[in-house]
């Protein structure tokens, strides 16, 4: 895949992502980057799982790519926590 499809594969990836597991985006370049994290992530767990994984921009792919992202947002949240500002 092409730098561009990851990205762009990302992007929508780490949006719908961040919708699932907080109701909030974080920011187009967060976004971005927790989703081409979370495809590299949903890749390697379908893998160890016996399935493909990200094999292009297809519909398979972006639901490989948001599990990822979920999970990474998960764990992201987790170390992070709640912030309040004051």
């Amino acid at each position: 895949m092409s730098l561009l499809a990851w990205i762009v594969l990302g992007l929508i990836a780490g949006f719908i992502g961040s919708k699932i597991a907080n109701n909030t985006g974080q920011g187009l370049l967060v976004d971005i980057l927790l989703g081409v994290v979370g495809a590299v992530v949903g890749g390697f767990l379908f893998n160890q799982f016996g399935q493909p994984g990200v094999s292009g921009v297809n519909l398979y792919s972006l639901v490989v790519a948001v599990v990822g992202a979920v999970v990474v947002l998960s764990i992201y949240h987790a170390l992070m926590g709640r912030r309040r500002v004051l």
